[in-house]
């Protein structure tokens, strides 16, 4: 909750230094626009000083722009909207406050989906969820925390054939059973990310936290880290519209099995799924492929370049802050809110094809420069 003391010395005194920092949240509080919301707080108690601690504490990252804030629970967008609105307008390229968000979760319409298996080693798509009602974790108690993870299992033990799986708590696994699980990009990293410490999300580890997963292990859900679940369906290889499909049939049987309990997950017409970060916003969807572009890779500018216009991003395979492996790189889309999931995942598609097509040429030594867009991809900026 907001510090009962604070209001005994001017905003102006309480106000981050943030000269230092590069990230969405710095580049929009104001000290007006601090003293004006610093002493608000939402129904469960999140306050504008929780809401940003993660920026203030984390000025920014060398290869990405961070956003610098966290929602505490669904009504922190409300509250804190002369905030959260510009942040999430810049994000995502354009989104204003009276905009509304669409999903669409018809794989049917997925085009050319199947990639050159020489290139690409493996598929999939994740996404969040929160269940309304109950704060998300920077701000949930522990109670809340486990009552996610019960309204979760007890859901997902309902689902049944190509979906059937188990639930593995942390607090039951060793050491080893956890970082071999990490090691096979099954599970989430320890809590070492700033992100997870500053924001509070860290607390009582590993108390309320698991995975779950199918017999096949290519669905799976994550209980309680960043989100309050994640759910993903992967698969080796290139088959990214089986990988879609499993993903949008699994999130429906599981949205179906939340709701028959009484529960639902957080949404709105405006900003979508709601979940603990804005960029997360609509449909927290990242649908991504392990691909060699060892060629094109070599020209990082340019290639950052072909991303940025094809609305992808780009990565190591290890996560934000590793390189590319022997040319390899972990190639997603770039949106979240203001398009759909097929349309997501459809860029990601279209875009890594294309990343192919020029890939083979350069092996050839031959230009690819023809096959660069000459504007951004979508019509959305």
């Amino acid at each position: 909750m907001a510090n009962q003391f604070q209001k005994n010395y001017p905003a102006d005194e309480d106000f981050p230094n943030l000269e230092k920092h590069d990230n969405h949240m710095a580049k929009i509080l104001t000290k007006e626009m601090y003293a004006k919301l610093r002493d608000k707080t939402t129904p469960s108690g999140f306050s504008l000083d929780a809401v940003i601690q993660t920026g203030v504490d984390n000025p920014g990252h060398e290869h990405i722009m961070t956003v610098g804030c966290v929602a505490g629970d669904e009504e922190s967008y409300e509250v804190f909207a002369e905030l959260f609105d510009p942040i999430i307008d810049e994000r995502h390229g354009g989104f204003k406050p009276g905009d509304k968000h669409k999903t669409d979760l018809d794989f049917s319409k997925l085009q050319e989906a199947k990639f050159d298996e020489k290139y690409v080693q493996s598929s999939r798509v994740r996404t969040g969820r929160s269940i309304r009602g109950i704060c998300l974790p920077p701000h949930c108690t522990r109670a809340e925390r486990r009552k996610v993870e019960k309204i979760s299992t007890d859901a997902l033990a309902t689902l049944d054939g190509e979906y059937k799986g188990q639930y593995y708590p942390l607090s039951e696994m060793s050491e080893k059973e956890q970082e071999k699980l990490i090691e096979e990009h099954l599970l989430f990293d320890k809590p070492v990310s700033p992100l997870l410490n500053s924001s509070r999300m860290a607390r009582d580890w590993p108390d309320a936290r698991g995975i779950w997963y199918n017999e096949k292990r290519d669905f799976l859900v994550w209980v309680n880290e960043e989100d309050h679940l994640r759910v993903i369906s992967m698969q080796e290889g290139g088959d990214m519209g089986s990988v879609f499909k499993r993903f949008c049939e699994g999130l429906q049987k599981f949205e179906g099995a939340i709701k028959r309990s009484g529960e639902e997950f957080m949404h709105n017409d405006h900003l979508g799924y709601i979940l603990t970060c804005p960029s997360n916003l609509g449909t927290g969807l990242r649908g991504g492929v392990h691909v060699k572009l060892p060629n094109i890779g070599k020209d990082e500018k340019k290639l950052d370049k072909i991303m940025e216009l094809l609305r992808l991003q780009k990565r190591g395979t290890g996560g934000v802050d590793t390189a590319a492996d022997d040319g390899v790189y972990d190639v997603s889309n770039a949106d979240r809110l203001g398009f759909s999931e097929v349309e997501l995942v459809q860029f990601v598609v279209d875009g890594v094809n294309l990343l192919i097509e020029m890939e083979k040429l350069a092996e050839q030594g031959k230009s690819y420069d023809n096959l660069i867009p000459k504007e951004r991809v979508g019509g959305k900026d």
